[in-house]
């Protein structure tokens, strides 16, 4: 499916082909803050954050939910960090 991403080291958006399906990505239960982690989803060799209240997704470059440990806390670090 194509995707509006939100590239912070290319600062601009870009479509990519993405895949969100269960394999390739999490879930998180709502918070009812829209700053909050929606779902992380692994593509190709990256990882795309997606807050509740946004969009589109973050994309962060030579991570994944592995590496992560799947933990949305460790996500938002990331997300916060690579859009400062």
């Amino acid at each position: 499916m194509e995707a509006l991403t939100c590239n912070p080291q290319k600062a601009r958006l870009e479509t990519i082909i993405a895949d969100f399906t269960d394999e390739t990505t999490t879930w998180f239960d709502g918070t009812g803050n829209p700053e909050s982690v929606k779902m992380i989803t692994d593509h190709d060799k990256d990882l795309l954050i997606t807050l509740a209240g946004c969009n589109y997704p973050v994309i962060i470059y030579d991570v994944s939910r592995e590496k992560i440990k799947y933990c949305r806390k460790k996500s938002r670090n990331l997300y916060k960090q690579a859009m400062l």
